[in-house]
């Protein structure tokens, strides 16, 4: 069985890809694992009994659960190697540093060496990766070995050893693999031209080596060596479709500190990362409650402050995404490109997912203060007086021009109420005219309100542009309620919002809660007044066609239509059939109607 806290967390999990922790009573990490998605993976432990007895007992110590969400399983599967090492949890298998993942160094020195290693040293040298395959490392290489001729001998190429002719080419040199560094048969400025396209490979930027190989493998299919130009086939499909860059590690950002913040009306939520040695090692999200109408850079001032302390961090510099006041000498970078903003993208992205859960969690335990916030939210971003507990959203539906309708469907606290859902049959306007038609409507509609002293609603929601809302206007104008309601018009083409006596739009965020409710206000008026709409249309060819037989009246009409479900079935019926609903006498002047029509 899961307590409650834990079944709320499980339902409130993202569906991504991450890095999940399973902490004990003491607040001790039991467990650290990967997933290709979180809420799947996590969940999975809990809904079922176990085949291993140490998974069972696991479960049963499991009282919290935190997560990180990242880029891609990938980066889940660094990540997790990264964290185990640092935490060692007891039930996790124990990941030593020599069965490190695999990387591609560039060496610090004359006429540099690039080769594949598990060891990350600080000389200088450049480091690519880590890779989570060894067979993605050795394809690499053989790539770049095959489009550069790199030495590969260990030797101390100083320029005063060469001058004094104290090495000899080797096989490689002989094979046209090594130009021959070793004897001053190749310039040091050729050789870092190349290796600057080494780069730009370990990078992930295959666009100049894919042209070359393209080419050399045009040229080996006109001279018929079509094994050689399958061999380079082979190798661009690989190039395409691999991704060379982990958003996980990158070995030139070390002993760092990443901060993000995300904020609401109530709330604010603080993303930290710690950076070690190009790895991420530690997540915290922080939740502040606002007393005041805090700014972000303060609200993130405050919290770098507090969690530095509470962690014992001593990094020299921070990554940030704006300027914040610390009394501290800390170098305060903000990213705009590269890797250091994919990590702040990251972080941004972790405590979005962290607000997101929150109000995912209050929506199940305290539904009450989750409406409240939506409403005030729509209040601040439709710069109304009042929140919108009570909302009403008007569509005209007018098909062709026959059976015009109109309907208004009504949202209390940003839920359907459908039994106060009203269809209006339009009465006082001749033809297909919209804008008279949103006009009788409502002003049936309030009028009626006002006669019945029901209560108003605080918005109104008129379905079309400027032309549906000055029309919606006139009534309201009328009836004295213009300042009484809050009314828009919302334009579907654009999401425009319409204001009266206001030119220039608003438009919302196409992410917001505030737009979504409307947009639900405005498909739901929509879907019940097509409805309405089909339902005349429909009865109106019932009636028009049962109607005219002469002889029969409204029972026996209810009769056929409940018998034979449509008019059409009752057209194509046999005699005996009708005689068995209606009679003999009946039965015939219907047969004999639509028969005579054939």
């Amino acid at each position: 069985m899961t307590s409650s806290k834990i079944e709320i967390q499980l339902q409130t999990l993202p569906d991504t890809a991450g890095v999940y922790q399973f902490f004990d009573a003491k607040d001790t990490i039991l467990y650290i694992g990967k997933a290709k998605n979180l809420k799947k993976r996590v969940r999975s432990y809990f809904n079922k009994e176990h085949e291993y007895g140490k998974t069972n007992v696991l479960v049963k110590k499991i009282r919290a659960i935190k997560h990180i969400v990242v880029a891609s399983e990938t980066d889940a599967l660094l990540l997790e190697n990264n964290l185990i090492k640092k935490y060692q949890p007891r039930y996790n298998v124990l990941l030593k540093d020599d069965k490190s993942y695999p990387w591609i160094c560039i060496k610090k020195e004359r006429f540099p060496r690039v080769f594949s290693t598990r060891r990350v040293i600080k000389d200088g040298s450049e480091y690519f990766g880590p890779y989570t395959s060894i067979k993605t490392v050795y394809t690499l290489l053989d790539l770049i070995k095959g489009l550069f001729s790199l030495r590969t001998c260990n030797y101390d190429l100083a320029e005063d050893k060469i001058e004094n002719q104290k090495y000899k080419v080797c096989l490689e040199f002989h094979l046209g693999n090594c130009k021959g560094a070793c004897e001053g048969k190749e310039f040091e400025a050729d050789y870092l031209q190349n290796l600057a396209s080494v780069r730009e490979i370990l990078k992930g930027n295959f666009k100049n080596s894919l042209s070359v190989f393209k080419n050399q493998m045009k040229t080996l299919s006109a001279d018929l060596r079509f094994e050689e130009a399958q061999v380079l086939k082979e190798k661009i499909s690989i190039l395409e479709n691999y991704q060379s860059k982990s958003t996980i590690v990158n070995p030139k950002i070390s002993d760092v500190e990443v901060y993000s913040i995300v904020s609401d009306e109530r709330y604010a939520y603080v993303n930290f990362l710690q950076v070690s040695h190009g790895a991420i090692i530690r997540a915290h999200t922080m939740e502040l409650k606002k007393k005041l109408d805090e700014p972000d850079p303060e609200l993130l001032s405050l919290a770098i402050t507090e969690i530095r302390y509470r962690f014992k961090l001593q990094s020299d510099e921070i990554y940030v995404p704006f300027k914040v006041d610390l009394s501290t000498n800390l170098k305060v970078t903000i990213p705009k490109l590269g890797d250091k903003k994919h990590l702040l993208d990251l972080s941004l992205r972790n405590a979005k997912y962290q607000r997101l859960e929150q109000l995912k969690q209050i929506k199940i335990t305290d539904p009450d203060r989750h409406t409240k916030r939506i409403m005030n939210q729509m209040k601040s971003d439709l710069r109304l007086d009042k929140a919108p507990t009570h909302i009403e959203c008007f569509d005209n539906s007018n098909i062709q021009g026959t059976h015009p309708v109109a309907a208004c469907v009504v949202f209390k606290n940003g839920k359907p109420s459908k039994k106060e859902y009203r269809h209006f049959n339009i009465k006082t306007v001749e033809g297909p005219d919209d804008f008279a038609s949103m006009t009788e409507v409502v002003y049936r509609r309030y009028k009626r309100l006002l006669d019945e002293g029901l209560p108003l609603p605080q918005l109104i929601i008129i379905d079309g542009g400027k032309g549906q809302l000055s029309a919606a206007l006139k009534s309201l104008d009328e009836l004295g309620l213009r300042e009484k309601i809050a009314i828009i018009g919302i334009a579907k083409r654009l999401e425009e919002l319409f204001y009266p006596n206001d030119p220039i739009p608003l438009y919302l965020d196409k992410k917001s809660e505030t737009l979504k409710i409307i947009q639900q206000l405005r498909n739901e008026a929509h879907r019940f007044g097509i409805e309405h709409h089909r339902n005349r249309r429909s009865k109106s060819a019932l009636k028009s066609e049962l109607e005219s037989i002469p002889g029969i009246g409204d029972k026996t009409r209810i009769q056929l239509l409940q018998a034979f479900k449509s008019a059409q079935r009752v057209s194509f019926a046999k005699l005996d059939e009708l005689e068995h609903i209606v009679g003999k006498s009946k039965a015939q002047k219907i047969y004999n109607f639509y028969n005579n029509k054939k």
